[in-house]
């Protein structure tokens, strides 16, 4: 079992910039992909980035250029940092763990809100 803890969501003016972070705890060895998901109301989860073992990262196109995710191997923690948000990316954001086996690993989700 890996249990995830989220935090840095909340609310900044279009232009501006958040750090989420998501804490790793328990079976961390299984981890294979850390990564964030977002859901804005009325539409389906959506990757936004995800980062492997080994450095290796992926970006939605919408956020490629803005928004840059990293891990602390050490503390088993992700992170997403955002600059210029847009309103377009309002939505909670949830933290994604895929281990080598078995069922993906999902946070609580944090709200980011975008105003313009």
């Amino acid at each position: 079992q890996v249990q995830l803890v989220e935090s840095g969501g909340g609310l900044v003016q279009a232009g501006g910039s958040l750090r989420l972070s998501c804490a790793a705890s328990g079976s961390t060895l299984m981890i294979n992909v850390m990564g964030w998901y977002r859901q804005a109301p009325g539409k389906q989860r959506e990757l936004v980035a995800s980062i492997t073992k080994t450095g290796r990262t992926n970006y939605a196109d919408s956020v490629k250029g803005r928004f840059t995710v990293s891990t602390d191997i050490v503390k088993n923690t992700v992170y997403l940092q955002m600059n210029s948000l847009k309103p377009e990316d309002t939505a909670v954001y949830y933290c994604n763990v895929n281990p080598w086996l078995g069922k993906d690993y999902w946070g609580q989700g944090t709200q980011v809100t975008v105003s313009s």
